[in-house]
């Protein structure tokens, strides 16, 4: 058996309970012929690059399964089906990454990251004070 990784898209307009029953559906044919899944990830309702069939959002989910190619070609077949799916793309992978994948790991907020000094002018009165000072104390 090989290990594939597939993200699939789902419509905006679809209930995350609907998205997972249809996960859990797509689950059911690789397990059903042998295969298993391995990782599962819902990674939420996200903000497409470009709209796709008149969405500009889409329900996002990581599933790394571990399957024969001929299981995998009617996933895929079933998924192509399915008016809820926007967009699936699988991938052959050597091994499954352990833990969150890169999308579920924390990004710190915006506030959080450090800020460079770009906007901020030399000549401050800050900064001359204290030119004031070691020029006084003869340093």
């Amino acid at each position: 058996m090989r290990l594939y990784e597939c993200v699939i898209i789902a419509r905006q307009d679809v209930s995350q309970t609907h998205v997972e029953e249809l996960v859990n559906e797509f689950c059911a044919i690789i397990e059903n012929d042998g295969g298993s899944i391995k990782k599962r990830e819902y990674w939420g309702l996200r903000s497409l690059a470009y709209r796709i069939k008149k969405n500009r959002k889409g329900h996002y989910i990581l599933l790394n399964i571990e399957t024969e190619p001929t299981t995998l070609n009617e996933f895929e077949r079933i998924m192509g089906l399915n008016e809820d799916i926007l967009r699936f793309m699988t991938i052959s992978i050597e091994e499954v990454e352990e833990g969150p994948s890169i999308m579920m790991q924390v990004k710190p907020e915006r506030s959080e990251r450090p800020r460079s000094d770009r906007g901020e002018r030399r000549d401050t009165p800050h900064n001359s004070e204290s030119h004031d000072a070691t020029a006084e104390t003869g340093a």
